[in-house]
C-alpha cells in the first residue's frame, strides 16, 4: 500500500498528471497521464489510481510479471530499492512461517526422538515383540492424551508459591474425593497435593497384586480398573474418582500392609499416586492430623 502511494506521487512529481509540460517526455515506467489534450483518461479516477499503483507495487515487490523498464535515473534507483524491499519482506515472511512450523512440530519431534531411542534400545536388548508393541502403544496413548511432558520438568521453573497454587488448582478437588482426607484441614491437603504423582497404565497392566507390600494409595483420574481374585474373577470395578490402597497409608509404621486383591487396568488408566513416605512427611508438619486419620481408620474397620 505505502509503496503504491510512493509510486504514484513520485510519478506525478516527476511528470505531472498530463502530457503537457513535465509530462511531454513521460516514461512508460511512470503512472500514465490522467489527461491528454485537456481530456481526462481512464486513469484519472481515484479508484484507478489506487488499483493501478497497487498492481504495480505488487508486481515489483513479488517479482511476478513484467514491469515496464525504467528510463530516468530516479526510476532505476526507485525500482532497485523496491526489489530489495520485496526480497527482504519475502524472506521475513518465509522465515516466520518456518519458525511457526518448527514450533508446532517441536514437541512431536522431541517425543519421536525419545521413542526412537527406546526402540533402538529394545532392539539392542532383544526385547520381545509383544512387549515392544505394548510400550509403543503406551507412548502413542501419551501423545494422544497430550501427556508428553513431565509435570515436574514443566513446573520446576516456577517459584514454590506458584507451584503450590498450580498443584492446588489441578489436584486438590481430586484429593478431596478420598474419604480418608475429607475431614483434614486445608494446609495438610495442600502439603499432600504437592506430592501426588501422575502415572499411566496400559490395558492389562496390574497396578498392584495380592500379597504385595502396599506403600502407596491410588486415585483414579481417568479410566477403568478391575479388582480381581486369584482366579481372575472381577470382584469390583473402579472408575473416575475411585481410589484404593488407602488402608496401606493408615498404618503409620515403616512397613506397609499386604495387598488383599489384584487391581488391573482394563484400558488405559490415568492415576494419581500418593506414597506412604510423603504422607509421613506431611504428618510431621501436621501432627494433629494423626488423630483424624486414626478415627477414619477405626470407622473403616467397623
Amino acid at each position: 500500500h505505502w509503496n503504491a502511494c510512493v509510486y504514484y506521487f513520485a510519478s506525478t512529481i516527476a511528470y505531472g498528471i498530463t502530457t503537457e509540460g513535465l509530462g511531454t517526455n513521460r516514461s512508460e515506467f511512470a503512472y500514465p497521464a490522467e489527461a491528454v489534450n485537456g481530456s481526462e483518461t481512464p486513469y484519472a479516477s481515484v479508484a484507478m489510481k489506487y488499483a493501478y499503483s497497487l498492481h504495480w507495487s505488487t508486481q515489483t515487490m513479488t517479482t511476478i510479471g513484467e514491469v515496464k523498464p525504467p528510463e530516468a535515473l530516479w526510476e532505476f534507483i526507485y525500482l532497485t530499492i523496491t526489489f530489495l524491499l520485496g526480497v527482504m519482506i519475502f524472506a521475513s515472511i518465509v522465515g516466520s512461517i518456518g519458525n511457526i512450523i518448527t514450533n508446532i512440530t517441536a514437541n512431536r519431534s522431541a517425543f519421536q526422538d525419545r521413542l526412537d531411542h527406546l526402540k533402538e534400545y529394545m532392539s539392542y536388548r532383544n526385547v520381545g515383540k509383544d512387549l515392544q508393541n505394548r510400550i509403543i502403544r503406551w507412548f502413542d496413548y501419551l501423545w494422544a492424551q497430550r501427556h508428553t511432558f513431565e509435570e515436574e520438568e514443566v513446573l520446576k521453573y516456577l517459584p514454590d508459591k506458584l507451584q503450590a497454587e498450580m498443584a492446588i488448582h489441578v489436584h486438590l478437588a481430586t484429593l478431596k474425593q478420598v474419604e480418608l482426607f475429607q475431614n483434614c484441614e486445608s494446609g495438610f491437603l495442600i502439603a499432600l497435593v504437592l506430592k501426588l504423582k501422575h502415572q499411566v497404565y496400559s490395558p492389562g497392566d496390574y497396578v498392584c497384586r495380592k500379597g504385595d507390600i502396599g506403600r502407596e494409595m491410588f486415585i483414579v483420574k481417568q479410566g477403568m480398573l478391575q479388582v480381581t481374585a486369584d482366579d481372575g474373577r472381577a470382584l469390583a470395578t473402579l472408575s473416575d474418582g475411585s481410589y484404593f490402597g488407602e488402608i496401606s497409608l493408615l498404618n503409620v509404621g515403616k512397613n506397609g500392609n499386604r495387598r488383599t486383591a489384584n487391581v488391573r487396568s482394563v484400558g488405559y488408566s490415568d492415576l494419581f499416586c500418593l506414597r506412604k513416605e510423603d504422607l509421613l512427611h506431611a504428618l510431621n508438619d501436621y501432627p494433629e492430623m494423626r488423630e483424624v486419620l486414626k478415627e477414619v481408620r477405626e470407622n473403616l474397620d467397623k
